[in-house]
């Protein structure tokens, strides 16, 4: 798979503070890649170095196959940016928004059915006509985000795309991110919502203090913090006794008939731990595995809770 976004090496500092020191991070096309990490931190300045609106002080950074200092013309021409705050002009209507972008991106006689078809998509066609500043909150996102698209980028940076949207409005937009990465569109993710990041990120990068201190999949990440444990609850106290004398070092819990069995949350070590039981013939009620959500590797990697990050 190749890279949309490749990063070595890369600094910068605003006086004497060093914000980001050595990054090293690659996006594979067509993925979603997202960025973590507590005030501070460095996400801001990452984007805004990837996106060419300042240039590193030392690394490489390549985006779309091209030079992010010396090829920024290109690199632009293959991004598209939505913000934290939606940037839509409210003395216009929404469709006139659309046209707008349209024509800064000189879409030509296509640029009517392309605006028709960006409003049929993100459910805006009944409002096109209507003043922006009468939007909700959630219709201001999804308008934002069609203005993004009326260039057709490859690549889209969401800085925090669902802030201060309700549950139904956030889950709609994760529907209509998912349908850009179908379609090939890469897109780089800051999020105040570490549900969000694993819900939609196929890869997750946690920035400290202008360090990476993480990367993977959001199953590794969790797996590398200590807490993982299979819980089974039994039919009766001889079977739990029988569990306990055969699974030692468990924790019991004799009320509820359960015993919690330490695991490192992958499937070797559950195949495991059934085996055993089934070599004595013991059978569970119930099993249920728990492991470390995204809230708990942030903590444990930042010493940052996340109302920190949240902010």
């Amino acid at each position: 798979m190749s890279s949309a976004i490749e990063v070595s090496q890369l600094r910068k500092a605003f006086g004497d503070k060093t914000v980001l020191d050595g990054i090293d991070l690659e996006v594979p096309t067509g993925t979603i890649f997202s960025l973590l990490g507590p005030n501070g931190a460095g996400k801001t300045t990452t984007v805004n170095v990837l996106t060419t609106l300042i240039q590193a002080d030392g690394g490489s950074v390549r985006v779309a196959g091209h030079d992010a200092a010396a090829e920024a013309k290109a690199v632009r021409a293959a991004i598209g940016v939505t913000g934290q705050f939606a940037a839509v002009d409210e003395l216009l209507t929404g469709e006139e928004n659309l046209r707008l972008m349209a024509d800064l991106h000189r879409a030509g006689p296509g640029a009517a059915r392309l605006i028709g078809e960006l409003l049929a998509r993100f459910e805006l066609t009944e409002s096109a006509g209507k003043l922006t500043s009468t939007y909700s909150g959630g219709m201001r996102r999804k308008l934002d985000l069609a203005m993004t698209l009326v260039g057709d980028p490859r690549i889209i940076f969401l800085d925090e795309p669902t802030t201060g949207l309700d549950p139904r409005s956030r889950r709609t937009m994760w529907g209509i991110i998912r349908e850009l990465v179908a379609g090939g569109v890469t897109v780089f993710l800051t999020t105040q919502y570490l549900e969000e990041a694993d819900q939609l990120a196929d890869r997750i990068a946690v920035l400290d203090r202008g360090r990476l201190v993480a990367q993977g999949t959001a199953a590794e990440l969790k797996r590398q913090i200590p807490g993982s444990h299979v819980r089974l609850r039994f039919a009766d106290p001889a079977t739990l006794d029988a569990a306990a004398r055969v699974l030692t070092g468990a924790a019991r819990d004799d009320e509820a008939l359960t015993l919690r069995v330490a695991s490192d949350g992958g499937t070797r070590s559950l195949r495991s731990l059934l085996d055993r039981l089934a070599e004595y013939s013991l059978d569970a009620e119930e099993l249920s595995v728990h492991t470390p959500d995204l809230d708990d590797v942030f903590l444990a990697l930042t010493g940052h809770d996340t109302e920190v990050s949240a902010k």
